[in-house]
């Protein structure tokens, strides 16, 4: 942390006088005699420095919620100083963090938003009994249906360790920033300036359960539509799972989330932004992760949709899809963590092979970067990309980028192993590209790509400039229309994320890295704060 102290130097002069003498006489004419005496000299006037960056809020806002926010002091930070505003454990009923200069809100543990009334979807708001810990799942009849919104701009910072904000089922949340003001939510270490470039896994990430499908059951079984399982990480009830495909677990759209993704135990994890059945009345977009020490996102089951979608610096995986979802994206930026990481992609079935619905992905105008040249990066995955179990994927209008790497590995299990097709995907990889594990060799996974046929070529030289927009090779390449896929995507042209530099979605909601760089006008260096 820098700290600029301004030194204010005023300069003082004195000045003599001396009284009149011959000399002094201008003219002795019909005017008279002038005498010139000296202006005298101005009293100086003091002045003050302006302060620079932030001034904390003078006092914490009220909530609706039984439980108000608490004042946790201040923090100074290479920004300025913050008011820190303590959100309670449980928000029980609909409440809005409004976005005040010089204030930030802090959630210490968990954070539930509202109370799982169980697997079904009950229709009566339930009495709210009081706990000190967690949700009190076992004493409630029905959800608690409460909303947690959070106005543009607005700064969340999480406690160091086992942090993270908990939709539960049959509860909302509605974090809308905008391309000029997104939300934040970050470590208590951005704000102090205490992480670097390669900092991660401050704390855990936003958690968003909800009621549709899920497979690999921890309570019911497919079977008897009575699947659920248990939010990872969560010591009390989080759970999701159930029978409703049009889920809404509320809107997130213009949403930062740095340095999450706390480690708890071995295979025990949080993921920057992990949805949990939700389903298609859930609205995702705008989505960056930043330095993410897990996952930039995982999506269990449910059928989420997704589209702007920006992974940077992701220590696991980029995109992990798994137990039974039947997810869409388009429009992602996947920038893989130099010389570390996993997968850019990871999609399977957890290992029930058997359990349905399969798991099912469609991508399209992607494009996924693992940029190192001297290292292999891809560690347990073996590939930038892992399609397995008991999966379905298709990859419409993409780019992956793996000099160093083989670009896709299959592993078949199963009675029906996983499939991938692909249209319109140009990839950049070692001269090994592919590779077959389980029941799968190389060459069967060389035929599911499909290089020269459907408009694909596994051996484009990328030629991509500012690292993520297209340049000559990749717009030669002919594009497929992804509406031919799920209706839930924009027809488009072009291959990849970024067609060129007039297309420009992401601009002004990122933040910039030594890993990329989004251009001016946005929040700044993710290292630092936005002060308005």
């Amino acid at each position: 942390m820098k700290n600029i102290h301004g030194l204010l130097l005023v300069g003082c002069s004195a000045l003599a006088l001396a009284g009149c003498g011959p000399s002094d006489i201008a003219s002795p004419g019909a005017g008279g005699v002038t005498i010139n005496n000296p202006a005298p000299t101005p009293t100086p006037t003091p002045t003050t420095p302006t302060p620079t960056g932030v001034t904390a809020a003078s006092a914490c806002p009220s909530i609706s919620s039984s439980s108000q926010l608490t004042d946790g002091g201040t923090l100074t930070g290479p920004t300025g100083t913050w008011r820190v505003c303590n959100l309670p454990t449980v928000i029980d009923r609909s409440i809005t963090l409004t976005k005040i200069p010089g204030l930030v809100y802090q959630m210490n543990g968990r954070v539930d938003v509202g109370c799982d009334g169980g697997f079904s979807a009950p229709t009566a708001a339930a009495p709210f009994a009081t706990s000190t810990v967690g949700c009190p799942t076992a004493n409630l009849t029905a959800d608690t249906n409460a909303t947690l919104s959070i106005e543009p701009g607005v700064i969340v910072i999480a406690a160091p360790g086992a942090t993270f904000l908990a939709v539960n089922r049959g509860n909302k949340i509605n974090a809308v920033g905008t391309a000029a003001k997104p939300i934040i939510f970050t470590s208590r270490d951005n704000l102090t300036g205490q992480v670097t470039e390669t900092s991660q896994g401050q704390w855990g990430g936003v958690v968003l359960m909800g009621r549709a499908p899920t497979t690999d059951c921890t309570t019911g079984t497919t079977a008897s539509n009575t699947c659920e399982r248990q939010t990872e990480g969560s010591n009390n009830p989080a759970r999701f799972g159930g029978t409703d495909n049009a889920y809404n677990a509320g809107r997130m759209s213009f949403v930062q989330i740095r340095y999450s993704g706390f480690i708890l135990s071995n295979n025990i994890e949080l993921q920057a932004l992990t949805g949990e059945s939700i389903g298609t009345g859930t609205t995702i977009d705008h989505i960056m992760t930043f330095n993410s020490s897990d996952d930039g996102t995982e999506w269990f089951g449910g059928s989420p949709n997704m589209k702007y979608y920006v992974s940077v610096g992701s220590d696991d995986d980029s995109l992990d899809v798994d137990t039974g979802a039947q997810m869409n994206v388009q429009y992602a930026l996947l920038l893989q963590r130099d010389g570390l990481g996993d997968a850019l992609f990871e999609i399977d079935s957890n290992g029930n092979e058997s359990d349905t619905p399969r798991t099912k992905l469609n991508v399209a105008n992607f494009t996924a970067i693992q940029r190192q040249t001297s290292s292999n990066n891809e560690s347990n995955d073996q590939a930038a990309a892992l399609f397995r179990g008991n999966s379905d994927t298709q990859l419409v209008n993409g780019i992956i980028v793996t000099p160093n790497n083989e670009c896709i590995r299959m592993n078949g299990s199963g009675s029906t192993p996983a499939t991938l097709t692909a249209s319109s995907v140009a990839l950049t990889c070692n001269a090994t590209k592919y590779i077959g594990t389980g029941s799968f060799n190389a060459a069967q996974v060389s035929g599911f790509f499909a290089s020269g046929q459907r408009n694909n070529n596994d051996a484009l030289t990328s030629t991509l400039t500012s690292l993520f927009i297209n340049g000559t090779n990749e717009n030669n390449v002919v594009g497929t229309d992804p509406k031919t896929v799920s209706s839930f995507f924009d027809t488009t042209t072009w291959i990849g994320a970024v067609r060129n530099a007039s297309d420009t979605w992401y601009a002004g909601w990122t933040c910039n890295s030594a890993t990329a760089d989004f251009g001016t006008g946005n929040t700044g260096a993710c290292t630092s704060l936005p002060t308005t």
